[in-house]
């Protein structure tokens, strides 16, 4: 799977919508939607900052594990 819509999943697992993510990361909606479409590769900053809204890891945003908890 690509990691990409591994974020799109953890979105609307949280019921989230693009707009509120956006904004929750400073950024635009269209910017935003550009990253989860796989269109722009997200930077390592947004990544970590993902990770912290869903309170999970950057590994499991990654694909590189399939447990969602956040690692300690």
């Amino acid at each position: 799977m690509a990691y990409y819509r591994r974020i799109r999943e953890m979105r609307e697992d949280h019921d989230l919508t693009q707009k509120q993510v956006a904004e929750a990361l400073g950024m635009k909606q269209p910017q935003y939607f550009r990253y989860e479409q796989g269109y722009r590769d997200f930077p390592t900053d947004l990544l970590i900052r993902l990770a912290d809204l869903y309170n999970t890891s950057i590994d499991y945003l990654l694909g590189r594990t399939d447990d969602p908890r956040r690692s300690r």
